[in-house]
This record gives structure tokens, C-alpha cells and sequence, in this order.
């Protein structure tokens, strides 16, 4: 019972603490709604005194003159045309230039006939066949180099196929001497033009031709014959 009394008497407390906000009746930033009516209409009426035309309208007020209305400078008043329709040029800027209507006198064929003649142009020709100079072709220069064999003519003579034995090759430690000795070149090419130049592709004393095809490390001879063949 006591503790139920005792409750209802810390509610009584909270109550008591909670102020009550009272009702001015008036809105947010100014007094009341009305008054608010009543201070825009007052403003209107000081502006125009009517309401706003719709955003469509157009209106029917004329504008006076640049001159009377006092708008109008110098400069506007010196690009003004004239009574003549010719256009008066502004004090900062140059005079228009007019140029006449019409085609050029390269194109004009009244105009080039009184220029040129047919004596003339025949003048010219002869002139320039007199400065014209035939020039004689001339041998071409030697080939540089060491003059050794020719490996795109051996491509084309020889008839047989990559890997396809032909001649006979000694196979003691051939494997050996076949990295050694192509590992010494550039290219597949330098390989074989050396390849010919010490003997092949009948002797092979470096080892660089294993299977005997004639064809040194890597080089094959079938992009030179489908140049030729096409």
C-alpha cells in the first residue's frame, strides 16, 4: 500500500515540473494570419495597385527613340545606315570593303583572251621545251661486300625440301658441335652463307648441317622460292 502511494505521489512531482506552453494563436514570424492578409494587400496596392500580368502577356507600351530617349552614343549613332544604303563604318573600326559580285580573271574567259594569245602561249611552250633535259640513266654502282656465296641462289637451286637428306654427315658428337657452332651467329642466314663458304652443302666440318639437307642451323630456303613463285 505504501508503495503505491509513494508512486503516486512522484507522478503528482513530474506533473508540477512540466510547464504548460501557452496558445499566442499566432503563426511562425509574425502575428497572425490575418494581419498578414492585411499588410500584403497594402503591399500590393503601394507597388502597382493591381495584380501581375500573366507570364505570357505582352506588352502594348512603345519604346521611344534612341536619340529622344538619350541611349544612343556616338558610336551607335556613326554605324547608323544612311538614306543612300550605305553602311557608315564605326570611328573604332575600318571602312567596310566592297568587292564586286562576279568571278575571279583566272576564270574569266573575256578576261584571260585579253591578257593571253595563242602566239603567246605557243612562245611559252617553246621556251620550255628548250629548258627541257633528258637524263641518261647510268650503270649501278658496284655491291659492296665480300662477294661471298650467294645464299638466295642457292635457295632457288637446290630442289629438295627441309630435313630431307641429301648428303651424308658424320653423327659423332654432332649434337654438340650443332649448338656450339650455330650459337656464333646472328641470324639463320649468316649461318649458312658461312655455312656454303666452308664447303657445303657437300662437307660439313663444323657440324652445323646434322641431317644433311643441305640447309645450315636454322635457315630455310622456302621463303626465297615463294618470293619467286609468287
Amino acid at each position: 500500500m505504501k508503495r503505491i502511494l509513494f508512486s503516486v505521489l512522484a507522478l503528482g512531482a513530474l506533473a508540477a515540473c512540466n510547464p504548460a506552453i501557452p496558445d499566442s494563436g499566432a503563426g511562425v514570424g509574425f502575428d497572425n494570419y490575418d494581419t498578414y492578409q492585411q499588410k500584403q494587400a497594402a503591399r500590393d496596392a503601394a507597388l502597382g495597385g493591381g495584380a501581375l500580368p500573366p507570364p505570357q502577356a505582352v506588352s502594348s507600351e512603345t519604346l521611344a527613340p534612341a536619340a529622344a530617349s538619350g541611349i544612343a552614343s556616338a558610336s551607335n549613332a556613326a554605324a547608323s545606315t544612311d538614306t543612300s544604303g550605305v553602311v557608315q563604318a564605326s570611328p573604332a573600326n575600318a571602312a567596310p570593303v566592297l568587292r564586286a559580285s562576279g568571278i575571279s580573271d583566272e576564270n574569266n574567259f573575256d578576261a584571260v583572251s585579253g591578257q593571253r594569245s595563242i602566239e603567246g602561249d605557243a612562245a611559252k611552250r617553246a621556251q620550255n621545251q628548250q629548258q627541257y633535259q633528258v637524263i641518261q640513266p647510268t650503270a649501278l654502282p658496284t655491291r659492296q661486300g665480300s662477294g661471298g656465296p650467294n645464299i638466295v641462289a642457292f635457295a632457288l637451286e637446290a630442289k629438295n625440301a627441309k630435313g630431307q637428306r641429301v648428303y651424308k654427315r658424320n653423327s659423332f658428337n654432332a649434337a654438340n658441335k650443332y649448338r656450339k657452332n650455330c650459337a656464333g651467329f646472328a641470324s639463320a642466314d649468316q649461318a649458312q652463307q658461312a655455312f656454303l663458304a666452308g664447303g657445303g652443302p657437300v662437307k660439313d666440318r663444323k657440324g652445323m648441317d646434322p641431317d644433311g639437307d643441305g640447309f645450315a642451323c636454322t635457315w630455310d630456303p622456302a621463303p626465297f622460292r615463294n618470293a619467286v613463285s609468287g
